[in-house]
């Protein structure tokens, strides 16, 4: 490890390596220095996850360069601590990851005394909520184009609906007759549920730079709950602002799990996302355009459908995307998500109101 470490870092400077965090995609470890102060987090990029690597990291830099750029004209006094500084190769500081012959590293600077939330409170979540907004909108001024998408079509509506269609045609393992209730249920919501792609061609709905993965375990806060910064920036890439909104309702608002066997565990949870949303126009508010704003509930039931088409799709392909624990899970988890998307849809009236 000191050896691809030493690619970022003087050799002289580093102290242990040790395995740090739970993320389940990217190895992550914790690196010291020669007094044993952890300075630098180590990171092996799931290029499986992540085959464009090359435009993640160049993501990434141009995304530092910008939060950095606006704390800066904030006057914003603890600066290091505000967004994720990569750092680039010594021997070629055009680049900030290095790639060892089989897999891809990359090294950035550790943020002390922080700490991420795992429970989701009103207060959390409004939390999150501020962060995500604030996130956002220091990265609205990043013209379209600038930058790449790390999976593509990871949040394409058009492009889900395509894939489960052709795993129905093929039916790998003939679990299509066992799901046609599921398959009229996404069916007769198809057509609403492209709703964000003719707004958009109709100049309505713009593309953002959005975090595509809005979870309060990817908000670091100081030890006295006070957010520091928006981390896990790997999907951070163009796309509409209902993802992230959508995202978060889809996990956080939701009363169960995403895989709740009991159904009539499922649920919308207005506390949380009263909460939420609350946080986010407080921040974001000051760029959304009036299409934006109205759809934010919408963006809930959005992503809770696209979930649904992606779990679906997988169980019928044999499982292949999703890990699975049983052999129906992907089917329990479609379930799941088909009973929230009911319960989003009977609240729909509810929380739309709470926008205005």
């Amino acid at each position: 490890m000191k050896q691809i470490i030493s690619q970022f870092v003087p050799l002289e400077e580093i102290g242990e390596v040790l395995p740090f965090g739970n993320g389940h995609i990217n190895d992550t470890y914790a690196v010291t220095d020669r007094e044993g102060t952890r300075r630098w987090i180590l990171q092996r990029i799931n290029h499986h996850v992540f085959p464009r690597i090359e435009i993640l990291q160049r993501n990434v830099a141009i995304v530092a360069e910008r939060m950095q750029q606006r704390l800066r004209e904030a006057g914003e006094p603890d600066l290091e601590r505000k967004y994720l500084h990569f750092y680039p190769l010594l021997s070629d500081p055009t680049k900030n990851y290095y790639y060892d012959g089989e897999r891809y590293w990359r090294v950035c600077r550790f943020i002390p005394e922080s700490m991420s939330m795992s429970e989701l409170t009103p207060e959390a979540a409004r939390y999150a909520g501020e962060a995500f907004g604030h996130f956002e909108e220091m990265l609205s001024d990043i013209p379209e184009g600038t930058l790449g998408e790390t999976i593509v079509d990871f949040h394409s509506m058009p492009f889900r609906l395509r894939q489960l269609r052709e795993a129905v045609e093929k039916d790998p393992v003939g679990r299509v007759a066992g799901v046609r209730d599921i398959l009229e249920e996404i069916d007769k919501r198809a057509d609403k549920m492209l709703q964000q792609e003719r707004l958009h061609e109709e100049g309505k709905l713009p593309k953002r730079t959005i975090h595509c993965d809005t979870k309060v375990d990817n908000v670091l806060f100081d030890k006295t709950g006070c957010v520091l910064c928006v981390v896990d920036w790997d999907t951070v890439m163009p796309g509409y602002i209902l993802s992230d909104v959508g995202d978060f309702i889809r996990t956080g608002v939701n009363l169960a799990a995403e895989d709740e066997a009991d159904l009539s565990k499922i649920g919308v949870n207005m506390p949380i996302y009263k909460a939420f949303v609350e946080g986010y126009l407080s921040t974001a508010g000051k760029f959304l355009n009036p299409t934006e704003r109205s759809l934010i509930a919408y963006g809930g039931r959005l992503m809770t459908y696209m979930q649904t088409v992606r779990f679906l799709a997988d169980y019928i392909d044999g499982d292949k995307y999703f890990k699975v624990h049983h052999p129906e899970h992907n089917l329990q988890r479609t379930r799941a998500q088909l009973r929230y998307l009911e319960c989003l849809e009977e609240k729909a009236e509810e929380m739309e109101a709470l926008l205005k």
